[in-house]
């Protein structure tokens, strides 16, 4: 099993999850970050991280969120690796509580 990243990082990307990660299997992109599924160890160290609540084991992701399992595989083999903590951007917690974030995506 591994781990997802879902809508609640959108515009937040609080990376303090990166930080935790034994295997260094999270990947940045512009305003997101996600977990590639062949590197995650399920070791669960990055869910009480994450201030907005937005990673789940790939078998509690909401049903409304399933869709995020199959983006964090396929953005994972886009997006670089990143292996330390960034500062969130600027406007990080007007974004924290924003619900239907995914067209604010980018690639």
């Amino acid at each position: 099993m591994t781990y997802v990243v879902t809508e609640a990082c959108i515009k937040c990307k609080y990376t303090d999850c990166v930080d935790v990660c034994p295997v260094d299997c999270f990947h940045e992109g512009p305003n997101f970050l996600v977990i590639d599924p062949d590197e995650c160890i399920d070791c669960t160290l990055c869910v009480p991280e994450c201030p907005v609540e937005a990673i789940f084991a790939e078998d509690d992701v909401p049903p409304s969120q399933q869709h995020f399992v199959a983006l964090n595989a396929e953005l994972a083999r886009l997006w670089k690796p990143i292996v330390e903590r960034k500062e969130p951007p600027a406007d990080a917690e007007q974004w924290a509580s924003v619900k239907d974030k995914l067209d604010k995506l980018e690639r």
